[in-house]
């Protein structure tokens, strides 16, 4: 059972999946938060339930599923409806998270959250025991979005700029992985970074 959590976050197109993967084949347990909230909303969930609840039926397509497309335009054009589902999803969405952390074998693992900062930060996940950046200049980011999903010049200045600011993320981190080069590059400081975590979480048992 790991004790010591890792939180894992960055900006869009950043490299989070990259470095996940990498602590991954390590052998660490990498609990992911896009993962918990489709599970937040699976058919048969409390959540969906309540969903359903605050939206109405309507907000559900003919085989049950959440209708994410009619829900996502709600929510952009009401910050009331937006505030409304976070508070069905996020405080379910931190109990999977913590949960998966908690039972995951191995000395220490990494809950990757990419909306980490503009969810609330430490203030909303006070059991991680660090927080790691995956940070990338926002330069880099808008080439990469361009390149790897064939964004416009701007869309993906509406994608970075509907994020928290490269400042505000980096004002949460204890450990920052730049990553602004090849993939590979990555590797010598996700092994770092495992021989870090791996000491500090033997010092806090």
């Amino acid at each position: 059972m790991s004790r010591f959590v890792i939180g894992l976050t960055g900006g869009v197109a950043a490299g989070k999946s990259e470095v996940s993967r990498r602590f991954e084949a390590l052998g660490v347990t990498v609990a992911d938060a896009d993962l918990a909230a489709r599970a937040v909303v699976a058919p048969g969930s409390e959540g969906l339930e309540r969903i359903v609840a605050q939206f109405g039926p309507g907000i559900l397509l003919a085989d049950g599923q959440l209708d994410r497309a009619a829900l996502r335009e709600r929510i952009f054009a009401s910050p009331q409806e937006r505030q409304a589902l976070e508070a069905i999803t996020h405080p379910a969405i931190r109990h999977l998270l913590r949960e998966a952390c908690e039972a995951a074998a191995g000395p220490y693992a990494i809950a990757a959250i990419p909306l980490l900062t503009e969810a609330g930060g430490r203030a909303q996940y006070p059991w991680l025991d660090r927080i790691l950046v995956v940070d990338a200049p926002v330069a880099v980011q808008h080439a990469r979005l361009m390149l790897r999903d064939g964004s416009t010049p701007e869309l993906a200045d509406r994608m970075i700029a509907a994020q928290a600011s490269r400042e505000a993320r980096l004002a949460l981190a204890d450990d920052v992985v730049v990553n602004d080069g090849h993939p590979d590059l990555l590797e010598a400081e996700v092994l770092r970074l495992d021989g870090v975590y791996r000491e500090l979480a033997a010092g806090a048992r």
